[in-house]
């Protein structure tokens, strides 16, 4: 008989498996135009994937821990913020959004959506934050992708960059920001660090801006195919 926690570890095996797969998937992406068909330039796809990857880790200069940069103490709680898994993704968030000239009211709706799905599927446990079960983890990232298809058929150039948006800051603020202050009201007797966006490359925010983007690239491709424009 399977208990929840044995479906969970299933899931995270299952994710090492993938994780290799996604990192060739994108380094073909990389090689081709696939990237500038999705919306993106080469840039903007490095520091989806690369960057945040990287200043996911502890990262020190000058003793100076510069991947989570602490915002508060509560209790025992020590709550940061981190680089790679949350102030990149805001910060490329706000980029896109500009960038790409995509309306305020369909980013609205993708991070509504994305909110209530991330708040429901998460919950805040004492000695490992705020998780989510295997395989609930993965719908945020499904209706990142649903969501902006369908919010951008038209102009489906857009998609891509939209559902990044709605599927990281959708899973910070549903997931991260509203389970905190349940997670900082659990008493501990030692001092515990709360990190948004801290799990690095299994951090809910991270992958759910790479599931979101890799399938709106699969559902857009047969798109573009169809109408002849690859």
């Amino acid at each position: 008989m399977f208990t929840l926690i044995t479906i969970s570890e299933i899931g995270l095996w299952i994710f090492y498996i993938i994780i290799p797969i996604l990192v060739f998937y994108f380094v073909y992406l990389f090689f081709t135009r696939a990237f500038r068909y999705m919306g993106f330039t080469t840039i903007e796809a490095i520091i989806i994937v690369f960057v945040s990857f990287l200043f996911g880790f502890e990262i020190e200069i000058f003793g100076i821990n510069i991947s989570n940069i602490y915002l508060f103490s509560y209790n025992n709680w020590i709550v940061a913020i981190n680089m790679g898994g949350a102030v990149i993704p805001i910060l490329l968030s706000i980029y896109l959004t500009i960038n790409k000239k995509i309306p305020l009211k369909k980013i609205f709706i993708g991070i509504s959506i994305v909110t209530v799905i991330s708040f429901f599927v998460t919950q805040p446990v004492a000695d490992k934050g705020i998780i989510a079960y295997f395989p609930y983890w993965l719908l945020p990232g499904f209706f990142a992708s649903l969501s902006s298809i369908f919010l951008s058929w038209k102009n489906f150039i857009k998609a891509a960059p939209l559902a990044y948006i709605s599927g990281t800051i959708g899973v910070l603020i549903g997931a991260d920001f509203l389970h905190l202050w349940e997670l900082l009201n659990i008493q501990v007797n030692t001092s515990r660090s709360a990190v948004l966006g801290g799990a690095v490359v299994f951090d809910m925010i991270f992958i759910t801006g790479i599931i979101a983007v890799i399938l709106d690239g699969l559902i857009m491709f047969q798109k573009r195919e169809k109408e002849g424009l690859t």
